[in-house]
């Protein structure tokens, strides 16, 4: 076989898995609706005390990281946004930038990131041990169903974490241009927030959490897909576990690229 037929078949393979894992997403995102909506009547309910749990794992405690990260980039911003302006004189607008850009762009994208990083490589690596050790086989002997005891509880405290920390994030950010802004302008912390929340409309708010929401199910999505695709021993735990931090934050960006791209047109 020659090399362009083999780099060909190899192309042809990766494009097929691709196809497959995005079909397995899909598909786990339609079972873990149905088992929220019907479990109770199967009385396989999706626990409370689950979702509490991955909630506190996915949210309470990433919150010290996104504030410290938030709240830098958010001076960053600000740094940046009066020396460019600066140059014409018009310093004093940066509050628009700093607000649009906090709201619409970093706090979500930042926040997804984060969470991908973090949780997102967590829940991969958990799920990738529990295959490799047979657990998920053993649910499944037990009458369990895996989506409605693993995957179900994780999407739900993730659709409602995320927003949740990406809210918290836009004002963190704003609070720590604010401080800059006020040192370097001398614009006190109350007129900041003024001009921005003058500036800033209820559909710059959706627009922010509205993508956070569509991060939080990739972030899911792509972690427990990674994690049901592990082989090989801690090693294949291992791998996964990266592939997943990967493709997820690759999946937000692009998201990202493609929501501001149809929003703003």
């Amino acid at each position: 076989m020659t090399p362009v037929i083999q780099r060909i078949e190899r192309i042809g393979q990766a494009t097929t898995s691709g196809i497959q894992e995005l079909g397995h997403a899909a598909m786990l995102f339609l079972e873990s609706l149905l088992w929220i909506a019907v479990g109770r009547f199967r009385r396989q309910p999706v626990r409370l005390s689950a979702i509490i749990r991955q909630a506190m794992d996915i949210g309470i405690t990433a919150l010290p990281i996104i504030i410290v990260m938030n709240g830098t980039i958010g001076m960053m911003l600000a740094i940046q946004g009066i020396y460019t302006l600066r140059t014409f004189g018009a310093e004093q607008q940066v509050v628009f930038g700093v607000a649009f850009t906090v709201v619409r762009e970093f706090a979500p994208l930042i926040t997804g990131i984060l969470v991908a990083g973090r949780s997102g490589s967590s829940l991969a690596a958990r799920l990738g041990t529990m295959k490799i050790n047979q657990e998920i086989d053993a649910l499944t002997v037990m009458g369990i169903d895996p989506t409605r005891f693993l995957v179900a509880p994780a999407l739900v405290a993730s659709m409602v974490m995320v927003p949740l920390m990406t809210f918290m994030a836009m004002a963190v950010a704003m609070l720590g241009a604010g401080f800059y802004v006020q040192i370097d302008l001398g614009m006190s912390l109350p007129a900041f927030f003024d001009e921005s929340f003058n500036i800033l409309r209820v559909n710059d708010l959706a627009h922010g959490l509205g993508k956070s929401c569509l991060f939080a199910l990739e972030i899911v999505l792509v972690g427990v897909v990674n994690g049901a695709s592990v082989t090989g021993g801690a090693e294949g735990v291992g791998r996964l576990t990266t592939r997943s931090v990967v493709q997820a934050i690759s999946a937000i960006i692009v998201t990202d690229m493609i929501f501001a791209f149809i929003l703003t047109r």
